[in-house]
C-alpha cells in the first residue's frame, strides 16, 4: 500500500544563518534510509561548512539562486535549474543573493549528520 506524507518534519539546520529545513521523505519523517526529498528555503547572506558526502546530492533551485563552490570553482545555480554532487566531493552551499534560495535537495542513499562529513570549523 502506497505511504501517505501528510507533512514534512522540520530538520535543525547547520550555518550562519537561520534556514527551514522541510524533510518530506527520509531518515526523520518517513523513517526511510534509501533517499531523502527535503525543501530547504534559505535567506540571503546564509552558507554552511564545506562537506565531503557520502552520498548523491540532487538539487532542483526553485527560487534565487544556490552557489555550489567545489574543489577548482563554483557554480551558480538559479531557479529553474539543478546540480548534482556526487558522493565524495567537497561542496559548500551558500546563498549569497539578495533573495536567497528555495530549493529541493534529494539525496541517496537518505541524508546523514553522519555521513555528510562537513569541515571542521
Amino acid at each position: 500500500m502506497p505511504q501517505l506524507i501528510e507533512k514534512p518534519t522540520r530538520i535543525e539546520p547547520t550555518g550562519n544563518k537561520p534556514k527551514q529545513i522541510d524533510e518530506y521523505i527520509g531518515r526523520v519523517n518517513s523513517q526511510t534510509d534509501a533517499i531523502s526529498i527535503a525543501q530547504m528555503r534559505s535567506p540571503s547572506g546564509w552558507m554552511e561548512p564545506g562537506q565531503m558526502p557520502e552520498f548523491d546530492e540532487f538539487t532542483l533551485v526553485l527560487k534565487g539562486k544556490l552557489c555550489v563552490e567545489f574543489e577548482g570553482g563554483q557554480l551558480e545555480v538559479s531557479a529553474g535549474q539543478a546540480v548534482i554532487a556526487r558522493k565524495g566531493e567537497w561542496v559548500k552551499y551558500s546563498t549569497p543573493g539578495a533573495e536567497g534560495a528555495e530549493y529541493v535537495a534529494i539525496c541517496l542513499p537518505a541524508f546523514s549528520p553522519h555521513t555528510v562529513n562537513r569541515d571542521s570549523d
